[in-house]
């Protein structure tokens, strides 16, 4: 197996992925103790049985490699850039050098569409796809540290080669069933460079709480803002600069001084002083001061009428109903939050849009004005006019 540490021979494959219709993709990186993924090795491989059809690149091997013979590549549009499971992988070449490779397959969404469930898992596919199993054991190891074993190559390398022909097969199906449209309007979130774009402002958003006090929330938000701009610009994971429950605690205590902050059950004693705490205190102070007329609000979910939970329960038996028709995994068509939606009144919900609007969403609309019923018709279930 061949490890390329020099941009001379990474330009030479990928001048040879280029003579291919595709090439797969995947990536090994480190997140535990930073913000933004530690790139540690990229796995590539085109069509063909020899040797040199994958590859492994080491950007860790030296300081004389640049990626940009591959950035360059995912920007060559007459080569499909095939990943599973891609959004993490297009993350770090979207933080890295400002790329998200083009065109681009995912076969973990082609396979939940084409019937193989919501577990759409590398392994599964490759077990049921490929017939072959993969050695797992180097699944949790430490890519960055060198050099690294065979047994590492080898696995990273099996993440590449399997995926050559899971592809070939998901793409002849999804041509069959003209549902190729479907996975590119999938893929539309995917390919967006915004997808990978973390606005400190909009931090809180991720936060779950029950108070919707627009001044508590404002206080959430300025908290989240400076735990996000703190961890970005020291390359830090959020919760090194304080936990979400001590964020949730804050929020509802609103510190005034440091005397206050050293009363906090849940802060890291490193966040009692020095930026952490003058950070938390200015946070504070700053929604403290904030304008009614730029409070936040809840999520609309909050504002929605109540659910109406018998018929959230009939959207479920439906949705099970559309996805054995179509042989599509259920959340992929519309998620239980999107359901519940349904229920309370909300019509701007994903699965009413696109695809998922002729699959599922027209009879869920219907259903939920009484225009049909549900009826069980030997084993399935079926959609009835009333």
């Amino acid at each position: 197996m061949k490890t390329i540490t020099k941009t001379d021979d990474l330009a030479a494959f990928c001048a040879k992925a280029k003579q291919h219709p595709y090439v797969t993709v995947d990536t090994e990186f480190l997140r535990e103790r930073t913000y933004y993924s530690k790139l540690c090795l990229v796995q590539l491989a085109v069509p063909g049985k020899e040797d040199d059809c994958a590859v492994l690149v080491d950007p860790l091997a030296g300081e004389g490699l640049s990626l940009e013979p591959l950035y360059a590549l995912f920007r060559d549009t007459s080569v499909v850039k095939v990943f599973h499971a891609a959004r993490q992988d297009l993350e770090i070449f979207q933080v890295e050098a400002g790329v998200i490779p083009a065109p681009l397959f995912d076969t973990q969404v082609a396979a939940m569409v084409c019937g193989f469930g919501e577990q759409a898992g590398y392994e599964t596919l490759v077990k049921k796809i490929a017939k072959q199993s993969l050695d797992k054991s180097s699944r949790f190891t430490d890519w960055s540290r060198r050099p690294l074993t065979d047994a590492q190559k080898t696995y990273a390398l099996a993440d590449v080669t399997h995926l050559r022909g899971i592809y070939e097969f998901l793409a002849k199906k999804l041509a069959s069933t003209g549902r190729d449209k479907w996975v590119e309007e999938e893929l539309s979130v995917l390919t967006d460079p915004e997808t990978y774009r973390t606005e400190p402002g909009e931090a809180w958003r991720r936060i779950k709480t029950r108070n919707t006090s627009p001044r508590f929330l404002a206080i959430l938000r300025e908290l989240a803002r400076f735990r996000e701009e703190y961890a970005q610009s020291r390359n830090i994971p959020r919760n090194r600069v304080y936990k979400d429950d001590a964020l949730l605690e804050l929020a509802a205590t609103k510190p005034q001084n440091v005397q206050d902050l050293g009363r906090s059950r849940l802060l890291l004693r490193e966040a009692r002083k020095g930026d952490v705490a003058d950070g938390i205190l200015a946070a504070v102070k700053a929604a403290l001061d904030c304008p009614t007329e730029d409070l936040p609000k809840a999520d609309k979910m909050a504002d929605r009428q109540q659910i109406n939970p018998a018929l959230a329960d009939l959207l479920r038996v439906l949705l099970k109903a559309k996805s054995d028709t179509y042989g599509v995994a259920p959340k992929l068509i519309a998620s239980a939050a999107d359901l519940d939606a349904m229920a309370g009144g909300d019509r701007d919900v994903a699965a009413l849009r696109g695809w998922r609007r002729d699959v599922f969403g027209q009879d869920a609309l219907r259903l939920c004005e009484g225009e049909i019923g549900l009826a069980v018709k030997g084993s399935a279930v079926e959609p009835v006019e009333i």
